[in-house]
């Protein structure tokens, strides 16, 4: 039940964020490996990109990559919440009573590397779907799958099996990162504003401002292996499916970094956030009411 309701907690934050993450990806592929000011702009800022995508793709094309995203979320973050929730309510993320950072870290990263594994291929095809544009906005490598399914069928019939998993080098460390970040200070951080008594111990406010807290933390820690993981997984690749562009994680971190210098590793930073932040935010709440309410019902 735990990884049931850690999936339908993030499957219900992704129907609000799947547009940003849209924007995201476009901005993290914009202008790859390239100097500033040797590229076309064609979206200033996530506020231009949304205005840009809507008006050339269509309010369709800032929903693009909807469902994978979904089937990513239940499998990703249903292992990855449900493993956590499991080793919390075990006792092992504290130390004689207190929340631990060092466990909750540990855990957090555990669990992250298990649900990256799980949901690398439709992480993959995600990504595809959601850097296809029409060519005068188009960013990044264009694959041009016509969905989902196909473009599932298409890898492994090119690829075989291990294709569905290539970037998934890139997608360990980001979830894993991201996840170490996210449940560590989402745990302390409930834990002090229960200290301060700032709401009453069952609000849902105690929930919604731990995720508050945890987001930008999260943000901060994850955003250049986020940019990292959507190029990689991005990228062409040639009839044995090997990368034309990178040849791993380290070739690309160390590639954007010396072409496009630091801030190429933070491309999308505010559309990071408003992606990252909100779906944070809403999935740990999410998560934490729907835990609750299942405990309610299981006393009765």
């Amino acid at each position: 039940m735990d990884f049931m309701l850690s999936g339908a907690a993030a499957c219900g934050a992704c129907l609000f964020t799947n547009p940003l993450e849209v924007v995201k990806t476009r901005m993290q592929l914009q202008g790859e490996l390239k100097t500033r000011g040797s590229y076309q702009v064609y979206y200033r800022n996530v506020f231009h990109a949304f205005y840009t995508i809507g008006k050339v793709d269509g309010l369709a094309g800032l929903q693009k990559g909807l469902a994978p995203g979904l089937v990513y979320q239940f499998l990703m973050n249903g292992v990855r919440l449900g493993s956590f929730a499991i080793i919390e309510s075990s006792g092992h993320i504290h130390t004689e009573g207190r929340v631990s950072a060092v466990k909750t870290t540990l855990a957090g990263a555990l669990a992250g590397v298990v649900g990256a594994v799980m949901g690398s291929p439709v992480y993959l095809v995600k990504t595809h779907l959601q850097s296809q544009s029409t060519s005068s906005i188009a960013v990044g490598h264009q694959h041009k799958h016509q969905g989902m399914i196909h473009a599932l069928a298409a890898i492994y019939k090119q690829h075989g099996i291990l294709g569905l998993w290539r970037g998934s080098s890139a997608a360990i460390p980001r979830v894993s990162v991201g996840s170490a970040a996210q449940l560590s200070t989402f745990s302390s951080a409930k834990e002090l504003v229960l200290d301060l008594q700032v709401f009453p111990k069952d609000s849902w406010l105690v929930a919604l401002t731990a995720g508050m807290i945890s987001s930008v933390v999260v943000v901060v820690a994850m955003t250049p292996f986020d940019v990292v993981s959507t190029r990689l997984y991005n990228q062409p690749v040639d009839h044995l499916g090997k990368g034309q562009l990178y040849k791993g994680f380290t070739d690309c971190f160390s590639r954007t970094l010396k072409k496009e210098g630091l801030m190429g590793l933070y491309k999308g930073l505010g559309a990071s956030y408003f992606r990252i932040g909100p779906h944070t935010i809403l999935s740990l709440f999410f998560w934490d009411e729907l835990r609750k309410m299942y405990q309610r019902k299981q006393l009765r």
